[in-house]
C-alpha cells in the first residue's frame, strides 16, 4: 500500500516514515523543509534500506497539491505538515492560521475531487486548553484554546468533521500529548531549526553547551513543585500509533467516519521531574533557572489512554528516561 506523509522529514513525521517502511508500506513524502533537512531523506534510507518518494514543494500551492492527486494513487495520507511552536503563534498568529488551515484545506479538496480516502491527522491535546478533570479523556470538553496553535488544530478537527459528514471520507485525529525522544539508531531526531521552542531539545542542546542555560517558565504552577505537568511520550511510540490507526482505516475497523484517539503514557510529569530524570539517565549536570511563566502555556495535561489502548490495540512501551536518554544520544551526533 501506498501512504503519503506530509510533512515527513519533520521530527514525527520522518519517525513515522520509518515505521511504515518497516511495516511493508510505500511511502511517498511531500515536505517544504521550512522546518526540517534534506539529509533526513538519507538517514530515514540508512535506517530501512529504503529510500522513499520526495516531492518538494508547499502544501500552500494549490495547484502543485492538485497535481500530486491527478498523479498518484494513495491508500492514505498522514498529515504532519504544520507550524507548531505555542510560543511563535502567540507572536505570528496569521502565519499559523494560513499555514495550517490553508495547508489542510488544499489537500481535503484534492483528496475528495480524485476520489481518494483515508485521512490521519496530527493534533494535540491543546485541544482541551487546561482540562476540568485529569487524566483527560476523549469526552473531555474542548476549551476555548490558549494559543493560536492550539486553535488551528481544533479548527481542523472541526473541518474534518464537517467534511466526513458531507463526504464518503472517513479520518481520524490522534491528539498527542508531547513527543520527546530520538529513534535508537540516533540516525532521526528532533533538530529544531534556531532556537528551540521545546522543552527536551533545549534541555539537550543546554546539556551540550549549546545553549547557556535551561529556562524553566514558571514555578508557581498549582501543582506539587510548582512547574507544569506535561504527558512526555516516546516519539517511537508515537509513530506506531500512526501505523496502527491506518490499518484501522484501509480494513475498515472504525465505529464511524471520524474518530479521536488521546496518544500519551498516561503519566504526567513536571518540568523540574523531566530534569532529574534527564540528569539520571545521561549523568549530565543541567544548568537552568526558573524565570517567568510563558504566554500560552497550561498549568497540567496528561492522557487517559484507555481509548487508544483497547480500540486501537496500542500502548506506549517505552519510559521517560529512556526517550530521554535517546534524545541525548541524538545530540551527541550533531555537529
Amino acid at each position: 500500500m501506498k501512504v503519503l506523509v506530509t510533512g515527513g522529514l519533520g521530527y514525527i513525521g520522518s519517525h513515522t516514515v520509518v515505521e511504515l517502511q518497516q511495516e511493508g508500506f510505500e511511502v511517498v513524502i511531500i515536505d517544504n523543509l521550512s522546518n526540517s533537512r534534506i539529509e533526513v531523506l538519507d538517514q530515514i534510507t540508512s535506517i530501512t534500506g529504503i529510500k522513499p518518494q520526495f516531492e518538494q514543494f508547499d502544501l500552500l500551492d494549490k495547484e502543485k497539491v492538485s497535481d500530486f492527486f491527478n498523479t498518484n494513487r494513495v491508500d492514505g495520507v498522514i498529515h504532519f505538515a504544520a507550524s507548531k511552536a505555542v510560543g511563535e503563534s502567540v507572536e505570528k498568529p496569521l502565519l499559523y492560521y494560513q499555514n495550517n488551515l490553508g495547508s489542510l484545506l488544499n489537500l481535503l479538496q484534492a483528496m475528495l475531487r480524485t476520489d481518494q480516502d483515508h485521512f490521519i491527522f496530527s493534533s494535540s491535546c491543546t485541544v482541551y486548553g487546561q482540562a476540568d478533570v485529569l487524566p483527560i479523556t476523549e469526552n473531555a470538553p474542548i476549551k476555548p484554546a490558549e494559543s493560536p496553535y492550539g486553535n488551528t488544530k481544533k479548527i481542523s478537527e472541526d473541518v474534518l468533521s464537517d467534511v466526513v459528514k458531507a463526504h464518503d471520507f472517513h479520518a481520524i485525529a490522534l491528539r498527542y500529548f508531547n513527543p520527546i525522544g530520538a529513534h535508537p539508531s540516533a540516525k532521526i531526531g528532533e533538530l529544531p531549526l534556531g532556537v528551540p521552542q521545546n522543552l527536551i531539545p533545549y534541555v539537550t542542546q543546554t546539556a551540550a553547551g549549546i545553549r547557556e542555560q535551561l529556562s524553566v517558565f514558571g514555578d508557581d504552577y498549582p501543582t506539587p513543585d510548582g512547574t507544569a505537568i506535561r504527558d512526555y511520550i516516546h516519539v517511537v511510540d508515537l509513530a506506531k500509533a500512526h501505523i496502527v490507526a491506518l490499518k484501522r482505516l484501509v480494513q475498515k475497523e472504525y465505529q464511524s467516519p471520524i474518530e479521536f484517539f488521546n496518544i500519551g503514557t498516561g503519566m504526567g510529569s513536571s518540568v523540574l521531574e523531566v530534569i532529574q530524570a534527564f540528569e539520571k539517565a545521561t549523568q549530565q549536570k543541567l544548568n537552568y533557572k526558573i524565570v517567568d511563566r510563558r504566554a500560552g502555556d497550561i498549568t497540567a495535561a496528561y492522557a487517559d489512554t484507555t481509548l487508544a489502548n483497547t480500540t486501537l490495540g496500542w500502548r506506549a512501551e517505552k519510559s521517560l528516561e529512556e526517550a530521554l536518554k535517546d534524545a541525548w544520544e541524538w545530540q551527541l551526533q550533531q555537529k
